[in-house]
């Protein structure tokens, strides 16, 4: 299973020679201008977590361009369709099949209006059961006392937390949240974007290992075995 950063909250997996792109924003991202080219990612499933700009912005044109299908909240995935996307799988907090195994859709703790303004429905994360690997992907969110449930679903191998603090949780509450999902391989996201979620890198690491856990901040471009 390979994991490549793109920036911010988007990062692609892939497995079973399937290819998921979670959270497409990367035009919009200046730390990523000159590394990654959004017209040249393929996805079979692109993941939205929820309705903001900072994570859906280049969900349509790649959406178009591939004809990924399209995995979100009902709002979110309605704002898609309403924006040329025909291959869509709308979803509220629950589960459902699909090629490469069963999919949580989770709730989290955050807001979610699309870039026109409309309503983003409920922010969520996603759990995936795949036949490699079972990871579990926040979405922006605070700590959470839900997180506690995720361990009941399943036994993860690898999750994706938000780390910058602000708009969501930090390192201290990223650490309790892999306490909470049972979990010590962590990936790193939505940090260093813009001002309010500029972290000191070194120092996250560091706690997550003084706390017994691996912290991995990816580069933007670089891919990941796992």
């Amino acid at each position: 299973m390979k994991f490549t950063y793109y920036g911010h909250s988007c990062f692609l997996i892939e497995t079973e020679g399937k290819k998921m792109l979670f959270d497409p924003f990367i035009n919009g991202n200046e730390l990523a201008k000159g590394i990654v080219d959004a017209d040249k990612i393929e996805a079979d499933y692109i993941f939205a977590s929820h309705g903001h700009a900072d994570h859906v912005a280049d969900l349509p044109a790649i959406a178009i361009r591939t004809g990924a299908k399209v995995i979100g909240a009902y709002e979110v995935v309605g704002w898609a369709q309403n924006n040329g996307v025909k291959n869509c799988h709308p979803m509220n907090f629950g589960s459902a099949i699909f090629d490469f195994g069963k999919l949580h859709f989770l709730p989290a703790w955050h807001s979610s209006t699309m870039p026109d303004g409309s309503a983003g429905g409920n922010p969520g994360g996603f759990l995936v059961h795949g036949k490699e690997q079972k990871f579990y992907y926040s979405g922006d969110t605070c700590l959470m006392m839900d997180m506690q449930l995720i361990p009941r679903y399943a036994k993860l191998d690898f999750a994706i937390l938000p780390v910058g603090g602000n708009f969501t949780m930090d390192a201290d509450d990223a650490i309790i949240a892999a306490e909470f999902i049972q979990c010590d391989k962590i990936i790193g996201v939505h940090f260093d974007t813009f001002g309010f979620i500029k972290i000191d890198n070194a120092s996250a690491i560091e706690k997550f290992r003084k706390a017994g856990k691996e912290l991995i901040l990816p580069a933007i471009g670089e891919t990941i075995e796992l």
